[in-house]
């Protein structure tokens, strides 16, 4: 046996040795094949994956991150709201993050987070870019695995995520009633089963003054036939949720709240400002609707005294601030140990969005997302992402399967609503 395996060693180098002889000399058997393997380009393996650079841009309340790989692999992620003035803040990031692995993307969340303890790592500015940086790097992970963000999250529940239409019927407008039940109207003719109104206005010429966080009985009023408008417009079968914005005292939020239970609302939506979460239980307490907060509250330890106290009924951490995707499905199982609904706030572009989406799908009690009316009148939203498939169908995405989080930012779209005197891409 020893023989013949050597006859067919033989063989076999003979015949690679025949092959390569216009390349190379007999003495140099087989040095040719593997100086042609080597010098073949070819992608390395995910372990030998390396962040070389990190790059942004800002539009409106949006900073968009792009990580680069030296694979020619790229991630794409978005910070909402507390994200003005963090451009440095970005790239210092960036230089922590280079050199290292992206597909060890709770690691590098873990790394930026422990090494701000003093930078402001609780909440605000320094949590919403990393929000941004931890989504590109699940991003970057899925196209570098070839598998969408969902299975990197352990797979999915659901192949769709409703959503609720936020009408964008600002209060400074001074809407009437009607105003009301025309959106409402609108929104369901849309294809929307729930949609979300504004009730705060601090143009109210019914106020006490402007400092003042208490409603006036006139301004109650107002709030209950704005809503009972729209309630009466689509029916008992339309989900229709609430936004106070947390401008109002705990007395109103519990008049608010009592005055709307007839009308079956979805939720009540931060009446009051995010700190006092003892606050919120009061409310909660008190009445039959709904209370959801949790777009001001940053990281899962923001979450916990909330469901401890059973301060609120529904939480809605925004994923583009709150800490990320990972940061989000670590939120939503929180809830879900108090089987409390998981309804994320969203006013990013769509590749926050279907970002979003992706979280969504990954936990059991994911209720409803945001969906925002603009991505349906400006086109500044189509123009600065690339996506191949449908955005929106009768209330619904449908999550995408591509690798990644499956949405591209448009760089040469972008450039036109790029803020002024900030650096782009850069």
């Amino acid at each position: 046996m020893a023989n013949s395996t050597s006859r067919r060693s033989f063989l076999s180098k003979a015949a690679i040795a025949a092959a390569m002889a216009p390349l190379a000399p007999l003495a140099s058997f087989g040095e040719g094949l593997e100086k042609a393997v080597e010098n073949t380009e070819k992608a390395s393996p995910p372990s030998d994956l390396k962040i070389t650079d990190i790059k942004c841009g800002y539009i409106k309340g949006s900073l968009f991150v792009k990580i680069f790989t030296n694979q020619n692999i790229w991630g794409c992620g978005e910070g909402v709201d507390a994200i003005p003035g963090t451009y440095y803040l970005v790239k210092n990031f960036g230089e922590r993050l280079k050199g290292k692995n992206p597909l060890n993307v709770h690691r590098l969340f873990e790394d930026i987070r422990r090494s701000g303890f003093f930078q402001g790592a609780q909440s605000g500015m320094y949590v919403a870019v990393l929000s941004a940086v931890e989504t590109a790097l699940w991003d970057l992970a899925g196209k570098a695995l070839g598998l969408p963000v969902y299975q990197l999250l352990g797979g999915k529940f659901r192949d769709k995520v409703r959503v609720y239409c936020d009408t964008a019927l600002y209060q400074h407008r001074l809407p009437a009633p009607k105003d009301f039940a025309e959106a409402a109207t609108k929104a369901k003719k849309m294809g929307f089963n729930a949609m979300k109104f504004d009730l705060d206005q601090a143009t109210d010429p019914n106020k006490y003054d402007a400092y003042n966080w208490t409603a006036s009985p006139a301004e109650l009023q107002r709030m209950v036939d704005q809503i009972s408008a729209a309630r009466e417009a689509v029916g008992p079968n339309i989900d229709i949720c609430v936004d106070m914005h947390g401008r109002y005292d705990a007395v109103t939020g519990q008049q608010v709240a009592k005055r709307l239970e007839p009308l079956n609302l979805m939720w009540l939506e931060e009446p009051i400002p995010a700190e006092n979460v003892e606050a919120y239980k009061l409310i909660t307490d008190s009445t039959s609707t709904p209370i959801c907060a949790g777009e001001n509250h940053y990281l899962a330890y923001g979450f916990r005294r909330l469901l401890e106290i059973g301060a609120v009924d529904i939480v809605m951490p925004d994923l583009q601030k709150a800490g990320g995707l990972g940061e989000g499905q670590r939120i939503a199982n929180l809830a879900n140990l108090y089987y409390v609904p998981f309804a994320p706030h969203m006013v990013a572009s769509f590749l926050g969005a279907m970002a979003s989406a992706h979280v969504c799908a990954s936990v059991p009690n994911f209720l409803i997302l945001e969906w925002q009316s603009y991505f349906h009148t400006d086109p500044m939203f189509k123009e600065i992402v690339t996506y191949d498939g449908s955005w929106v169908d009768k209330s619904f995405i449908t999550v995408s399967d591509k690798p990644g989080i499956g949405v591209e930012i448009n760089e040469e779209g972008m450039k036109k609503y790029a803020i002024p005197n900030v650096p782009f891409f850069a």
